[in-house]
């Protein structure tokens, strides 16, 4: 199928899970522009991190717009192309002269003064060759050879490239999003417990054959053992949710974003929430996320046929798992990996896909049963 199904009534789109979506952006450009003012004042421009997220934003809000209106149908004949892009994007990283290493990590890709992140745009690209692969009638899904394994062994090539960056965070999240789309279509428990097993030794090699990682999670076990390296992160990121009680200290008045909290406008922007707006300004932040997700897994439960069940699982739980290893980083609950906030966090690329992954969502609620 790759055009409108003429028997399916269109509607609008699921309110809650829009509201929830501009509610949560609106959240992040404000949290933003207040984690990153005063550190970027001395560095002469105060508003650089606000006009970036707003630029993005605008953006990410057209191909939302976009996305929401284009037949979700259609997106099966571009699966291919977005995937060999999304390939070919991941390997120019390495490339001299294309790729742009940060802080010893090659993730960007840029051009002049224009970065982009091309593991943001291979989440999305995988879910969508994930759902359009495992919704064919002619793929017995249940047969691992026949099934999941094409779809395993194409992740496993995005996982390796998105960990060569290295970003370990992101790979576990497409990981992730992947297996989840896998179990929905019909994958055996037996089959999954078997991947789970061979899984095993490939995350103790991970865990030690990079120092640091190992360093990380000795430090999640015990930050105040090492406070100045490995625990320094989520020691003062706990400094930050503690003060902030009932109703925070208040909008742009929190202190460990001055210098204290390492990169308080990108990954550890929900401390910052935590301790400028509180209890309250947290759980708004949690309960608008739930809704997303309740909202996001109805659309999957209600789509019109296999492939909008399996796309809308695919997104819906790539930006639940990204959330949770986010909050889980932030509130010490998980060890430490580089990840952002999903629609909260500074980032151009990675909010731009996923404003566009929840226009997908949306046109896929336009013709909900």
């Amino acid at each position: 199928m790759t055009g409108r199904n003429p028997n399916l009534r269109k509607k609008e789109a699921d309110f809650i899970l829009l509201f929830c979506t501009m509610t949560l952006l609106a959240i992040g450009v404000v949290m933003v522009f207040s984690a990153s003012y005063y550190v970027m004042q001395d560095r002469s421009d105060p508003y650089f991190h606000l006009r970036r997220q707003v630029l993005w934003a605008a953006l990410g809000l057209v191909g939302m717009l976009f996305f929401s209106n284009y037949s979700y149908w259609k997106l099966k004949r571009w699966t291919n192309l977005v995937l060999l892009i999304s390939f070919l994007l991941l390997v120019a990283v390495f490339i001299p002269g294309i790729g742009v290493e940060i802080y010893g990590a090659k993730r960007w890709i840029g051009i002049g003064g224009f970065t982009a992140q091309p593991s943001d745009m291979a989440k999305i690209a995988l879910v969508l060759f994930a759902a359009a692969y495992l919704s064919q009638k002619k793929v017995r899904v249940e047969n691992f050879f026949e099934g999941p394994l094409p779809v395993l062994a194409v992740m496993g090539i995005f996982f390796v490239l998105i960990l060569k960056q290295p970003d370990l965070g992101t790979a576990v999240v497409l990981a992730g999003a992947i297996m989840i789309v896998t179990f929905v279509a019909g994958m055996r428990l037996h089959h999954i417990f078997a991947v789970a097993v061979c899984a095993v030794p490939m995350l103790l090699y991970l865990m030690f054959s990079e120092p640091y990682r190992l360093r990380r999670l000795l430090s999640f076990r015990d930050p105040w053992a090492d406070p100045l390296d490995t625990g320094y992160q989520i020691i003062q990121s706990l400094y930050a949710i503690g003060p902030g009680g009932l109703f925070g200290v208040g909008l742009g008045h929190g202190r460990q974003k001055m210098y204290y909290l390492p990169e308080p406008h990108s990954d550890f922007i929900f401390a910052v929430i935590g301790e400028e707006l509180g209890f309250i300004g947290t759980s708004t932040v949690l309960l608008l996320f739930f809704l997303l997700f309740w909202r996001g897994f109805k659309v999957a439960l209600s789509a019109p046929d296999a492939y909008g069940s399996l796309l809308a699982t695919g997104i819906t739980g790539m930006i639940g798992l990204q959330t949770l290893m986010n909050i889980g980083v932030v509130t010490g609950s998980i060890p430490v990996t580089g990840i952002n906030l999903p629609l909260i966090s500074s980032g151009g690329s990675s909010l731009f896909f996923t404003l566009c992954s929840i226009g997908i969502l949306l046109n896929i609620s336009k013709y909900t049963r």
